[in-house]
């Protein structure tokens, strides 16, 4: 597998964005793992073949684009790299949408957010009992 980080799995659609950061939605889920806080959509009727990501930095965190842009740098190599575990995964049972939100004080180096992004992706990986529930009852 090829390993690329192309146009198809940004999450660019401004609607499905604010959909994943709406308030109170019982479709978003989401986990802390320092320095990250994930938040995921399940798409049950049209998954895409790659699950989408977003990448954010806070600006009030990282007053200076330059940080703000090495640490989504980072972040997106990381995921790059060690995406494989969650794009081998069956589509229905995987997240369709994630947005990744930095959330430590200061810069950390590569060596601190690859072993966390590894960790990320292998409990997005892992089915939810209750997406099994759900899929149980319909079948």
């Amino acid at each position: 597998m090829k390993q690329k980080f192309g146009k198809n799995e940004r999450l660019c659609d401004p609607r499905l964005i604010g959909k994943l950061f709406k308030r109170g939605s019982s479709d978003v889920q989401t986990f802390y793992l320092f320095p990250f806080r994930v938040l995921y959509i399940y798409d049950k009727e049209n998954p895409p073949s790659f699950p989408q990501v977003l990448f954010s930095v806070s600006k009030k965190q990282f007053k200076k684009a330059v940080d703000r842009n090495l640490i989504r740098r980072r972040c997106r190599e990381a995921y790059r790299l060690n995406k494989q575990s969650l794009v081998t995964s069956p589509p229905e049972s995987r997240p369709s949408y994630i947005a990744f939100l930095y959330l430590a004080k200061e810069i950390t180096t590569y060596d601190v957010i690859e072993p966390a992004m590894k960790q990320t992706l292998k409990k997005l990986g892992k089915v939810p009992p209750a997406l099994l529930k759900s899929q149980t009852d319909n079948s």
